[in-house]
């Protein structure tokens, strides 16, 4: 037998090349029965199905959405927050049929994933504003869900209370009595130091939790340096110029778990007591936070209830059934662990 085609198992079951066609795309046009016998067939005969590139043609859908990242593909799943949120769409589309591409803001070469890739929808996951990988997607007019970003106009989007939720942290150090507080964050790219002007921070998540930590701080009558840590990295040389300070800060606000949990690492090898000498709080609720020693003070955000509201909001949207941009904003709250104590000395 030469190449099989739909043609060849609708000759061999004695139905119209459309029934065939519609076992493998529109299996509700058909009875189960029927369905299952042609299939049945094509997989005797060796056949996949119909080609997908013309299938979606076709159908004037590919039958996936993306999801952007400016980070590495690594990032979606070395990173535990990123690889929950992505856990959480992948779970919510489920019973849609849909597959998922994760694309990056970069390029290689001439191929560009934003431009190139074929989608249905995407989710843009805390990616930098001004992102070409962004542009392109807003051209190709596509429905668009955008998460951790400043709301755009005309799009919907996804948020946890970042600004609460910092303010929540340096709030609790400072009910403990903590007065000489820092500000440990990775917002500025890999440089290590003190950061002269920290409101300068242009991504909406650094943003708003630096007004938290300083709606706090100020609200109380304080100050606090900012200390810039490196993403990617040994933060020992950051944590050095932290307790290097004067006075030495006697509590400190990371941007993330991971970034406390380095704070807890460096402070130890240093010779200091955590939270005897140093307390630290994180930011995120991971597992990380819980399972840390001691286990570290956190403001957890509920990643997957993230993940399934940028689901559901880009679902409604490519069904058309999405008439107006929604905006979500998440609850988070403070899981007090064992990183944070009132200082040695009070004052």
């Amino acid at each position: 037998m030469g190449r099989v085609t739909l043609q060849t198992i609708a000759d061999e079951v004695g139905v119209s090349r459309m029934t065939v066609s519609n076992a493998f795309s529109r299996p509700d046009q058909l009875s189960a029965e029927l369905r299952d016998k042609i299939l049945a067939k094509a997989g005797e005969l060796g056949y996949a199905g119909p080609d997908p590139t013309a299938r979606s043609l076709a159908r004037g859908k590919a039958g996936t959405v993306g999801i952007l990242f400016t980070d590495t593909f690594s990032y979606a799943f070395e990173d535990e927050v990123a690889a929950g949120f992505v856990g959480a769409i992948a779970a919510e589309l489920g019973s849609t049929g849909s597959a998922i591409t994760l694309l990056t803001s970069g390029t290689g070469g001439e191929f560009v994933p934003a431009r190139d890739v074929a989608l249905d929808g995407a989710v843009l996951y805390a990616c930098n504003d001004d992102s070409e990988a962004i542009g392109w997607l807003v051209r190709r007019q596509l429905p668009l869900v955008f998460v951790d970003h400043r709301p755009r106009p005309g799009y919907d989007s996804v948020n946890i209370d970042d600004r609460e939720g910092a303010r929540l942290a340096a709030q609790h150090l400072i009910d403990l009595g903590h007065r000489h507080l820092a500000v440990l964050t990775t917002t500025y790219g890999d440089d290590v130091g003190i950061v002269a002007d920290p409101f300068t921070a242009t991504h909406v998540v650094s943003e708003q939790r630096l007004l938290g930590w300083f709606d706090a701080i100020h609200g109380a009558g304080l100050e606090a340096p900012v200390v810039q840590a490196p993403k990617h990295g040994d933060s020992g040389g950051a944590i050095a110029a932290l307790l290097g300070l004067d006075p030495r800060p006697t509590g400190v606000v990371c941007f993330s778990d991971v970034a406390a949990a380095e704070a807890i690492r460096a402070a130890t090898e240093l010779g200091l007591d955590v939270p005897g000498d140093l307390s630290v709080v994180g930011f995120d609720g991971t597992q990380l936070a819980a399972y840390a020693q001691p286990s570290i003070t956190t403001v957890r955000q509920d990643v997957a209830q993230k993940g399934r509201a940028a689901a559901t909001l880009l679902v409604e949207r490519m069904s058309g059934s999405a008439k107006r941009a929604r905006r979500v904003v998440l609850p988070v709250e403070l899981v007090v662990g064992d990183s944070t104590a009132p200082p040695a000395t009070p004052g």
